[in-house]
């Protein structure tokens, strides 16, 4: 972006971020005329212009800058109602720009209704839609010049756009037909070199593009196994063609690279079936400069029986409920989140909230046209608490005193009971002891896992908080009977494979993928990967003196080197960059510093979010060890708020799992009604759920007056205390409690 543009963009560009919205008074108005839109679409009229003076007109992208000659922007125009629901009105605006020397609207061609640019200078876009009207700020700079084409950010998309890098064809690790490309596109230099210099003479052919391999397979002209993936007179091909009749150039060392997309509109929610809304994906480039992408993004929908997606970006809405759309461009993934309703007459009641959570489930609950279930008896909410909160049964005095009782508060006065007791603590142990894997592996004694297992539970009987746990945790070193905590560097010992479980149980998120190539459905790379990884690099371990402990230590040596650059790679925390650590503190001492930091909310989100799935079943991200792109939450401000939350309880579990016993969520009955039985995902009714195999062993026991006798265990002791996530037992094994051998 050059000073032009920026001293525009400062100039005219709203301060806060928000799109510019105004009406032009008349007087300074160009002619624009009135929309006619009576023509047959998908969405019909009375659609479009149902409570038009409650509506707002909104254009995307908020503020339009071009950059150079090859540069364009689409449009998308949408219709918001103020009870949320939105129309798409992109071909029904009028598009005028105030000053055509300086930008128009294209009229034919690849880009028809977008905007281009003719000259330096800025100018504006009026769109009019029926009595609505918007404008948005334009910025032109460069006009002249024609920059080269890019190959990562422009022919490598094309090949990604038209699928021939996935891992059904090209993309595959050992390729297709002789002819390997990166899974998606994650090695440029890699691909280049494949696509131009692997076969010389073979797949491109300088003298004669038309000719080339390339081009003739993909237009489906020779036998190709992918059939034909792009068609003549079409963007895609005259990308291709462009680049071979240049020679076929790799990038520059100062090439502009993609640095992130956004995805408009963030969100979109129809109001009945068979609506359509097209998406718009921008991507910001190293330069300073972003470009309108949608052209080369690929589209998913996590959700095709609520919102499909076509190749071009535009969705449908297929059936009532909730869905997630993604977008992805070079390694970046955004999305849009999709709420269609039902197309009935709906009010929502006026329901008492109990706390923060209900205000939060009760708004998505409007949204989606969800009337919830009534909330459950006296009898049901003293079974329920029970067995979630101490993973027993309530005695049957307990039970008396409680249905008896009179008092308005008397379901929170339980709550708080329960929370009080030890039982509580055992059943968190043994959810945490989970979270760590602690189990008999990689050498793992007998008496390390027992000093392990006690480790962990004198921490939380004494109220040691999670976050305090994982700082004693990840830089724990001395022998594995000494400091029972470095027993966790036994679970597993590579670098990769501790990164990967430190992922997966303390972030909620799965890095594997990234081992190999660029998660394609998630937003980290080969670099976040081995970044992540280079935290663990210096782990060291030798035997004690006693042949069944082990010495863990940090090496202060060691790195990992890249697979693919093949240069030492530097420790990075997964989306926050590179720290500067000092040469004498242990590289895991600045990991577990910044994973339980406020700086990083992933971790608090993380943890209540394995709460919350405790208590209902499941997660608002489900699975709650799954959390990417393309699995977003189910209600993205309760997830964000629960971790806020919990932050702000300084990490103390008792304080948010009242917050969620005491909610008026929680206490609804499992019996659904016409609007909700479907619903799955956002919380409106009481979910059936399988009690754990341990407490189900422990209430058994408590009704018929028996005990089980467990290796290793005092006489009497509860399921819910073994310490081994591999101990035999064929009740617990028959009823399916988990054996700790993953994250």
């Amino acid at each position: 972006m050059n000073l032009m543009l920026a001293v525009w963009m400062l100039t005219f560009a709203p301060d806060d971020g928000s799109q510019l919205i105004v009406d032009v008074p008349d007087a300074e108005r160009q002619p624009i005329a009135v929309v006619d839109a009576s023509q047959p679409s998908v969405t019909t009229v009375d659609a479009l212009h149902a409570g038009e003076h409650e509506s707002q007109l909104i254009i995307f992208p908020e503020v339009i800058a071009l950059t150079d000659q090859r540069d364009y922007q689409s449009l998308v125009a949408i219709l918001r109602h103020n009870d949320g629901s939105m129309v798409d009105v992109s071909d029904k605006v009028l598009f005028q720009v105030r000053d055509e020397k300086i930008a128009r609207v294209e009229q034919s061609g690849n880009h028809a209704g977008s905007l281009i640019p003719v000259s330096d200078g800025t100018t504006e876009l009026l769109a009019s839609f029926g009595n609505h009207k918007a404008v948005v700020n334009i910025g032109v700079a460069n006009s002249n010049y024609r920059p080269e084409l890019g190959f990562r950010s422009e022919v490598l998309s094309v090949l990604t756009r038209v699928g021939c890098n996935t891992g059904k064809c090209h993309g595959a690790a050992s390729g297709k037909d002789g002819f390997r490309l990166s899974l998606f596109g994650y090695d440029p230099e890699g691909d280049h070199f494949r696509l131009t210099r692997e076969i010389p003479g073979r797949r491109i052919h300088l003298t004669n593009p038309e000719s080339s391999l390339l081009i003739t397979k993909a237009l489906g002209n020779v036998d190709h196994t992918g059939g034909q993936r792009i068609a003549e007179e079409t963007w895609h091909y005259d990308i291709l063609m462009e680049w071979l009749r240049h020679g076929a150039p790799g990038d520059s060392d100062t090439a502009p690279v993609p640095t992130g997309i956004q995805v408009y509109p963030p969100n979109a929610v129809f109001s009945g079936l068979q609506g359509q809304q097209r998406l718009l994906v921008m991507a910001n480039f190293s330069d300073g400069s972003d470009r309108d992408v949608t052209d080369l993004a690929v589209f998913l929908s996590n959700n095709d029986a609520v919102s499909g997606v076509d190749e071009d970006g535009v969705i449908t809405a297929n059936g009532p409920g909730s869905a997630f759309v993604m977008a992805r461009y070079d390694q970046y993934s955004q999305g849009c989140d999709i709420i269609v309703r039902p197309r009935i007459n709906f009010e929502f009641p006026d329901l008492p909230t109990h706390n923060f959570i209900d205000e939060l489930v009760h708004e998505r609950w409007k949204n989606l046209y969800l009337m919830p279930s009534e909330v459950c008896t006296d009898e049901v909410f003293l079974r329920r608490v029970h067995l979630d909160l101490i993973g027993l049964l309530p005695t049957p005095d307990e039970r008396s005193a409680f249905l008896s009782s009179t008092s308005l508060t008397k379901r929170d006065d339980l709550v708080d009971s329960l929370l009080d007791r030890q039982e509580f603590l055992d059943l968190w142990v043994m959810k945490f002891a989970e979270l760590l894997q602690i189990r008999t592996a990689n050498g793992v004694s007998p008496k390390g896992l027992l000093l392990y297992d006690r480790w962990l539970r004198d921490r939380i009987y004494a109220g040691m908080t999670i976050d305090q746990i994982i700082q004693q945790l990840l830089p724990a070193t001395g022998g594995t009977f000494e400091n029972p905590a470095t027993s966790y560097y036994q679970t597993e010992t590579t670098p990769q494979l501790l990164a990967e479980n430190v992922a997966q149980s303390m972030l909620g998120m799965r890095i594997q993928c990234a081992q190999c190539h660029n998660h394609p459905f998630d937003r980290w790379t080969m670099d976040d990967y081995y970044g992540f990884a280079s935290f663990f690099s210096q782990v060291g371990y030798k035997q004690a003196q006693d042949p069944r402990e082990i010495m863990v230590f940090n090496a202060g040596t060691g790195s990992l080197k890249h697979p693919i650059a093949g240069r030492e790679v530097v420790p990075e925390y997964l989306g926050s960059g590179s720290p500067q650590i000092p040469p004498e503190v242990d590289y895991r001492a600045a990991l577990a510093g910044w994973l339980t930091s406020d700086h990083n909310p992933a971790f608090a989100r993380n943890i209540s979010n394995v709460v919350w799935s405790h208590f209902f079943g499941i997660g608002i991200v489900e699975p709650v060890d799954d959390v990417r792109v393309s699995n977003p939450p189910s209600n993205p401000q309760l997830h964000s708020a629960l971790g806020e939350r919990l932050q702000m309880y300084k990490y103390d579990i008792r304080s948010l799992v009242r917050d969620i016993c005491t909610s008026r969520t929680y206490q609804l009955a499992t019996e659904t009604n016409e609007s909700n039985r479907l619903d799955d995902r956002h919380f409106s009714h009481g979910r059936i759920r399988r009690l754990r195999a341990e407490v189900l062993l422990d209430c058994i026991n408590q009704v018929t007056g028996t005990t089980s006798q467990f290796r290793g265990l005092p006489p009497g002791s509860r399921a819910v205390h073994l310490p081994d996530g591999r101990t035999s037992d064929y009740f617990l094994t028959t009823f399916g409690r988990a054996s700790r051998n993953t994250a």
